[in-house]
């Protein structure tokens, strides 16, 4: 994929392989090619040893340029064609937001595990379902929350907060802008049934990182908003998007995310996450640093009782998740990240969606 820094649906991190299984122990597959983040899901559990045997899209040219980044991968002529392949334990997937949930319940009867794009659901029903048929399979439905699993200093602050380094999580928040890079887009981008709404969609991230840094497993929404802003040629696109939670054990959530990132920057958006703790506090700076010549993310910024500390951390943390994943797939564990933990995700996203809309 080009021009990843200027356009986040072509964002596809790669990193050091660190293989957890042999190779030909783990084979997966690709399918429903609908959102560039195909290309960093597929690269993560490839770097960590998953050999990619097939590939599936109803259109061919996507599935032509697909081929350019993974050469001698089979192209099935079908979802089930997949689907009946033994050998394959994982189907990677990031169809269009509202088929995301009906597709991998079918992956899911089939005995297969299943990862999706962000954001897992658009409707509540989807979710509904999903959980009935991940309980009633055993199989498990994992979702591709890139803007931590993906993201060195997000994966960082985890262990940094894990460790007891700031001491309690009090609050997090989270600002997810974007490039709308509109010309770009496909159709379905700007239509509310078929994306979600903006807090649905990458909303999803901000949520997702709230309970992981605050080990919450619930939170209430408090408050919501979305709005139509600077996009009036897409009447049914939301460009901004609000939210505050509150969690099961007390932490608090702010998130802003937006399409409304200008084009001075040369970073499809500057993404930024603050966790304050009773002990100290984290800032990152994910993709960018503004100001520096050179175009590098992955900063943390650390304050203790002890120190004050500026971490770039590219290239020294890893994408610890896909070996996880791989690993829990194989041994039937949650290491990576719970069921529960993945639904609760898509949930609050949801939640915070309908919210927005009533008020609206």
């Amino acid at each position: 994929m080009s021009d990843q820094k200027s356009d986040g649906m072509k964002y596809a991190p790669k990193g050091k392989p660190q293989p957890v299984v042999k190779p030909g122990e783990f084979l997966f597959a690709a399918a429903h090619l609908d959102h560039g983040h195909i290309y960093g899901q597929c690269n993560g559990l490839m770097e960590a040893g998953a050999q990619l045997k097939w590939v599936y899209d109803p259109d061919p040219v996507k599935v032509e340029e697909f081929q350019k980044s993974h050469a001698g991968v089979k192209v099935a002529r079908s979802l089930d064609e997949v689907l009946e392949d033994p050998e394959i334990k994982l189907v990677a997937a990031a169809a269009v937001p509202c088929d995301r949930g009906p597709i991998g319940c079918r992956v899911m009867e089939a005995g297969k595990d299943y990862f999706t794009d962000k954001t897992p659901f658009t409707a509540m029903d989807q979710l509904q379902h999903a959980r009935a048929v991940a309980s009633r399979t055993g199989r498990k439905y994992m979702v591709y929350y890139s803007e931590r699993l993906h993201v060195e200093c997000a994966e960082f602050a985890a262990q940094l907060v894990s460790d007891g380094v700031i001491g309690r999580v009090v609050q997090v928040a989270g600002f997810g802008p974007h490039r709308l890079s509109a010309p770009s887009r496909p159709k379905w981008f700007f239509e509310k049934a078929r994306y979600g709404g903006i807090l649905c969609d990458i909303g999803s991230h901000q949520f997702e990182q709230f309970l992981t840094y605050t080990g919450a497993t619930d939170a209430q929404v408090t408050h919501a908003a979305v709005a139509n802003l600077n996009s009036k040629d897409y009447p049914e696109l939301e460009d901004f998007g609000e939210a505050s939670l509150i969690a099961n054990n007390g932490a608090r959530n702010y998130i802003r995310v937006d399409w409304l990132t200008p084009d001075g920057l040369r970073m499809w958006g500057d993404g930024r996450t603050f966790i304050l703790g009773t002990n100290g506090y984290i800032e990152m700076r994910k993709y960018i640093n503004i100001g520096d010549k050179l175009v590098s993310g992955n900063h943390l910024f650390l304050v203790t009782d002890k120190e004050e500390r500026h971490m770039e951390l590219t290239g020294k943390v890893g994408y610890p998740f896909f070996g996880k994943l791989i690993l829990d797939c194989l041994n039937r564990t949650e290491l990576a990240m719970t069921q529960a933990h993945a639904f609760k995700a898509g949930e609050l996203c949801l939640l915070a969606q309908q919210r927005a809309d009533a008020l609206r």
